[in-house]
């Protein structure tokens, strides 16, 4: 099976591609916010925030809505920048998708699991402590130890415009 095309005004042709929406949390103690899931046979093994963008949104929206969806409406993030994208094998019918990872900076709000991590259990983990923790194969030891180096520098800056108005062009 091959991966769906789509044509341009032009007839320019284009791959489609599905894209899992990936939030990186991290606290002002440079924490980062994990989740195990025994619900989706992952218990004792913990991801990041993750989930698949729906159509119409963008990849900002995506991501807000799934930490929402996932740790809880109450809790209040910070889009700080997209640390990172690539291209994965999901399955056999979707040999191709992009992930996009964003990181977030934790401002307030209580964490209650809900959506499809309902149960889950969350925590906040030091790069350190993460070494010998078993990771989903979403969740790369090495994104989050670029993400900590990326919220050090974008933390600080305060509000900054992340995405242009994407309306009529």
């Amino acid at each position: 099976m091959e991966q769906p095309i789509i044509f341009s005004a032009e007839k320019r042709p284009f791959a489609t591609f599905p894209v899992a929406v990936q939030a990186i949390i991290i606290n002002d103690q440079e924490q980062l916010l994990l989740l195990s899931s025994a619900q989706r046979g992952r218990a004792g093994v913990w991801q990041i925030v993750s989930g698949g963008l729906e159509a119409g949104e963008t990849i900002l929206d995506g991501t807000l809505r799934e930490v929402a969806e996932e740790v809880g409406a109450a809790v209040q993030v910070r889009p700080l920048g997209l640390a990172h994208a690539q291209s994965f094998h999901y399955d056999t019918a979707v040999h191709h998708m992009l992930g996009t990872y964003y990181v977030l900076a934790y401002e307030s709000g209580d964490i209650v699991p809900g959506d499809d991590m309902i149960g889950s259990e969350w925590r906040w983990w030091s790069l350190a402590e993460l070494a010998d923790v078993p990771l989903h194969a979403s969740t790369h030891l090495w994104m989050l130890q670029r993400a900590v180096q990326l919220y050090r520098l974008w933390k600080d800056e305060g509000e900054r415009p992340l995405q242009p108005f994407l309306g009529d062009r």
